[in-house]
């Protein structure tokens, strides 16, 4: 039987912090104890499960598809192939949704994926009324059992942005497709779904839907909160004014990365 250390020596440098977390789970252990006893071989039963899901990894898929889940803003979200594995460039947003949400707000969460905004917001201001929305029947069966997992009253609509959404909103939040159809990176990223990264050509197809639906969903005085690339603010601030919305600003990421645009609609 190959022992822990052998199994970690096989595995890639780049791949082996991930490799860890994986015999760590299988054996039911934390990494320290994955180096601490390096020389333990695991039984046939736990090398059974492991080797298939070492294979994964080493094919490329992320750790998350492989596990289920994946943290995000200090909560624990199961996850699957339908949606879109939550990043920490994400957070964000969310942080910035947290603080500048009116009291008992109404908010929609387009795009949901997983829910990972929308629990995660519930879960920080549980006085918002959150609608979380997505295309994907699939996606949002795993954004609604992420809310039930974390106790969170959220209602879950299938709408292709705010096509099936009735009245309007204090706070429209989202986390859109923004990965241009050429993107060098997209190989990369070959095992998340392609319609929840690219929006066409430019990566742009998707905020354009969302500042035009902001004139009639928005209530007056409303707010539009985007994740967006490094490189997108100037544009996403561009189409946001040509759809009338005003007091535009952008926010910078731990890494100086203009990651978030916020916009309002007028009061009148």
């Amino acid at each position: 039987m190959p022992s822990v250390k052998s199994l970690l020596a096989g595995a890639p440098a780049e791949l082996r912090f991930d490799t860890e977390l994986l015999i760590a789970r299988a054996l039911g252990w934390n990494r320290a104890k994955v180096f601490a006893f390096g020389e333990v071989e695991p039984t046939a039963d736990v090398l059974e499960k492991l080797a298939p899901e070492l294979a994964r990894l080493h094919a490329g898929e992320p750790l998350a598809y492989i596990t289920g889940s994946r943290e995000f803003f200090g909560l624990e979200f199961t996850v699957s192939p339908d949606v879109l594995i939550p990043r920490a460039d994400t957070e964000l947003l969310v942080e910035l949704a947290i603080d500048q949400c009116p009291t008992n707000a109404r908010v929609a969460d387009l795009g949901t994926g997983s829910g990972a905004i929308a629990v995660s917001l519930k879960h920080a201001r549980p006085d918002l009324s959150i609608v979380a929305v997505d295309r994907s029947a699939a996606a949002l069966t795993v954004a609604a059992n992420n809310a039930a997992r974390h106790g969170c009253d959220i209602e879950c609509v299938i709408s292709d942005w705010y096509q099936n959404l009735n009245g309007q909103f204090d706070v429209v939040i989202s986390n859109p497709p923004y990965i241009r159809a050429d993107d060098p990176h997209l190989p990369s990223l070959r095992f998340e779904p392609v319609e929840a990264l690219v929006a066409g050509a430019l990566g742009l197809d998707d905020y354009k839907k969302l500042a035009a639906g902001a004139a009639t969903k928005l209530a007056p005085g409303g707010l539009l909160f985007v994740e967006q690339g490094a490189d997108q603010a100037d544009a996403v601030a561009n189409l946001f004014t040509q759809s009338g919305l005003t007091d535009i600003v952008t926010y910078n990421d731990l890494a100086g990365h203009c990651r978030v645009t916020r916009a309002r609609k007028n009061e009148s």
